[in-house]
């Protein structure tokens, strides 16, 4: 990875809404009020314990995604008994996650050849249609033919 690609990255693991930040320090707060581990909340809500330390401590670009993010935060809030929908309506500013980045590391020439098993034949039903119509242009001009329209 060079030079640039690295910086990048550590800005946006770096990245910290204030918002979010504060909203974590409450969640922290209560945490501990209810006498509970990090570990213990990970069983409890399935959320692992690295995006559970993310929320607490602001960290947002630690998530796979924005929207991971945002359901990670209100799962944790209705676990810790605050209404999730309210924070998000009370601090949309803590809400407020960074653009994510869409990364495609593969092109065009990786997708695989679509249609049908055989490979190239697809020419077949268009012959076969092609005749058949010829087939029947030639019935009509004979049939034409014997009614006298020509």
């Amino acid at each position: 990875m060079s030079g640039r690609g690295r910086i990048k990255q550590k800005e946006n693991c770096d990245y910290m809404s204030e918002g979010l930040k504060k909203m974590g320090d409450v969640f922290r707060l209560k945490r501990e009020e209810m006498n509970l581990s990090l570990k213990e909340v990970e069983n409890a809500t399935s959320i692992r314990m690295i995006y559970i330390q993310a929320i607490e401590e602001g960290r947002v670009a630690h998530f796979i995604s924005n929207a991971y993010a945002l359901g990670f935060i209100r799962q944790y809030a209705n676990f810790l008994g605050f209404d999730g929908e309210k924070m998000l309506k009370e601090n949309p500013e803590a809400f407020r996650l960074p653009a994510e980045k869409q990364d495609f590391a593969y092109g065009i020439g990786t997708l695989e050849m679509r249609g049908a098993p055989h490979g190239g034949v697809r020419w077949m039903p268009n012959l076969l249609w092609g005749g058949a119509f010829v087939l029947m242009v030639i019935a009509a001009w004979y049939f034409a033919k014997f009614l006298g329209v020509f």
